[in-house]
């Protein structure tokens, strides 16, 4: 097959090149510039967003001229920041936790980059990532499923849910089998020269006010009786379940147990305020299923290193669903991700809208 992959600069998209080439396939290497600029090279390296994307460029150059093979860099910027950075500005402003990573995977990286790539001329058949997860076709269920990875430690079925039929049919993961260790000793054997780079953890590395526009409006910190304890420094520096940086000399430990951006307060209490059992989630997206006609027990992760919690859940109208949880859970931040999981295959999953 022709096969266009999606390369970042790290190891894991460089060993999944490999592993294509490896296979037989005619590959091409394709990347997505989302920083705007200006370049920072030799920055530290801790994100996946920011001012030395310049350096990831030239590493997934280096591997590319490594295996033979041609590397295409499309600028996706402008549709970065109006269909993720706006989003994520939008959401923490509101008083919620977005995940930009689940809505780039979505919108961008399985979306305009290979469209990009195709409209540029590139043929292929497949376009594979060094995602840790699985893709399968269930012909009894006529259906493409996203599956958990192999190695539990590494999985990323959670930033996928959102990947529509479509695109799981177009999709290889060729680390899916792997654990992490492999593919390092994979990366290392070949003389990969991105074999020891460290990942990217998270999504910026810098201030969120460079992201935001806008310093923190300070406010109070109340508990749930509305007496004020504190003063906070912008709402959208917390999150659901935070203890530290509260500022708070208290007789037990408090935590925010929720974000009222509309009168800029930050509401806390003691630990156990911060466990529900039940939440809202909308704007559900489906994969082992077309849609949910009817509750269903599942395992559910309400955060991306959160652990599997045994649920129930039910639809309602207008794309929105109800998980009831059998036991208690803590930190369920509005804005974050749901995912729904039977056994090891993702059946779908939403926006937290509100614990209830």
């Amino acid at each position: 097959m022709k096969v266009a992959v999606g390369m970042s600069g790290g190891v894991d998209s460089s060993v999944a090149a490999l592993l294509m080439v490896r296979a037989g396939h005619d590959v091409s290497g394709v990347l997505m510039k989302i920083w705007p600029g200006p370049d920072a090279p030799g920055a530290a390296r801790s994100a996946c967003f920011g001012p030395d994307e310049i350096e990831d460029i030239r590493a997934a150059g280096d591997v590319c001229a490594r295996l033979g093979i041609p590397l295409h860099v499309f600028d996706c910027s402008a549709n970065y920041e109006d269909l993720v950075l706006r989003y994520f500005r939008e959401g923490y402003l509101a008083g919620t936790t977005p995940n930009p990573c689940v809505r780039c995977n979505q919108l961008i990286k399985f979306g305009i980059l290979p469209d990009a790539a195709r409209e540029s001329g590139l043929a292929f058949d497949r376009f594979a990532t060094g995602h840790y997860a699985r893709v399968e076709h269930d012909a009894a269920l006529g259906r493409f499923l996203l599956k958990k990875a192999v190695d539990s430690r590494k999985d990323q079925s959670y930033f996928l849910y959102r990947l529509s039929q479509k695109q799981l049919a177009a999709t290889l993961f060729p680390l899916g089998e792997l654990t992490k260790n492999r593919v390092r000793t994979i990366a290392r054997e070949e003389n990969l020269p991105v074999h020891d780079k460290k990942e990217s953890q998270d999504f910026y590395g810098g201030d969120l006010k460079d992201i935001l526009g806008r310093d923190g409006l300070e406010g109070n910190i109340v508990d749930r009786e509305g007496q004020v304890l504190g003063r906070h420094h912008g709402v959208w520096n917390y999150t659901i379940g935070q203890r530290k940086g509260l500022g708070i000399a208290h007789s037990v430990p408090l935590y925010v147990t929720a974000i009222d951006a509309k009168n800029n307060r930050l509401v806390v209490g003691p630990e156990e305020e911060t466990y529900t059992r039940s939440c809202l989630a909308r704007d559900c997206a489906w994969g082992m299923v077309e849609r949910l006609a009817a509750p269903a027990e599942v395992q559910v992760k309400v955060r991306s290193g959160g652990r599997l919690v045994k649920a129930e859940i039910s639809p309602l109208d207008e794309g929105r669903t109800r998980i009831a949880f059998a036991e208690p859970v803590a930190s369920v931040a509005p804005g974050q991700s749901a995912v729904f999981y039977h056994e090891d295959i993702v059946l779908g999953g939403g926006i937290i809208e509100s614990a209830a």
